[in-house]
């Protein structure tokens, strides 16, 4: 079939066919969905065995709850960040802290506290290196903002998230902590760890096929919104990492890349409240004025709560 006569069938199936109310976003989208398919499928010669493979496929990734680490991984979500971006450059929005991916595995409830908060539940202070995140949240002119919520969540020693991982403390190096008035927010916690897809999950089973590895590296995922400004949905990732440069999910981006600093002053130690020495990371964030013209940068997307 050629694309003019595949648009009348997908027409003919799908929109002629309707005798209800019809949701014409959701029409809009599955026909022109449906008719790049069809014509994939005609271009590239897919086979019925092919097809039936792939909604296979699709049914396996589902009940494995992996479709968000595939998004990440073929870089769909990448995308989405590039054109909101361009959105953002379009209506004349500029500065603030990049974007860049949330990933699959947030956990909405944290605890919360002022300042500082603890986010580790000490099952791994002998394994792992101990680490303070220390940064200031501002907006564009440099001035702080007090209130500002900022959620943090990471990895631990083996790259695996509590909630998702049953072995780990509810909560364990999630925390929500709001600024004081200095705009500044502390987290003490444990150097996070870099993970690879399962590897013999069904997003691996993708990325062998295209010749690809599925690991990041060591990163640590935020959250940061106040009132009257825009949210923003962000991670570092840590300088060293041999898959910086090279992460799966497309997530390091100019200006998210943090150094972590070895801390062995004994009178520092001290003053932190610690008896080893640590590694230290800044990491200051600029938030932008909210716009009634603006694009929103809030995402309506199912994820887990505890």
């Amino acid at each position: 079939m050629n694309r003019q006569e595949i648009d009348r069938l997908v027409k003919q199936m799908n929109v002629d066919t309707a005798t209800g109310e019809v949701d014409q976003r959701v029409q809009t989208i599955i026909v022109r969905l449906l008719g790049d398919l069809f014509q994939a499928i005609e271009d590239l010669d897919i086979q019925p065995s092919e097809v039936w493979k792939g909604l296979e496929y699709f049914t396996d990734a589902g009940q494995a709850n992996e479709l968000g680490l595939l998004a990440a991984g073929l870089g769909l979500e990448h995308y989405l960040d590039l054109r909101a971006d361009e959105a953002d450059a379009q209506a004349g929005i500029t500065g603030g802290t990049p974007r860049t991916i949330e990933g699959p595995l947030y956990v909405a409830g944290a605890p919360e506290s002022i300042g500082f908060a603890r986010m580790d539940d000490g099952s791994e202070s002998d394994k792992i290196d101990t680490l303070i995140i220390e940064g200031t949240v501002t907006d564009t002119n440099g001035n702080v903002i007090e209130g500002a919520k900022v959620e943090v969540w990471h990895a631990n020693s083996l790259g695996h998230y509590s909630f998702f991982d049953k072995s780990q403390s509810d909560f364990n190096l999630r925390r929500t902590i709001m600024t004081g008035a200095d705009g500044k927010y502390v987290a003490l916690t444990t150097m996070p760890v870099g993970y690879g897809c399962p590897p013999d999950g069904t997003t691996q089973f993708v990325l062998n096929k295209l010749g690809r590895h599925g690991n990041r590296p060591s990163h640590v995922h935020y959250f940061v919104s106040a009132p009257s400004f825009r949210k923003l949905t962000t991670q570092f990732n840590i300088e060293g990492d041999q898959y910086l440069w090279d992460d799966f999910a497309f997530a390091t981006r100019d200006g998210l890349v943090a150094t972590a600093v070895d801390v062995s002053d004994e009178a520092e130690i001290q003053r932190r409240g610690l008896d080893k020495p640590f590694k230290y990371i800044t990491f200051n964030i600029e938030l932008v004025k909210d716009a009634g013209s603006a694009p929103s940068t809030k995402v309506d997307r199912r994820r887990a709560k505890a």
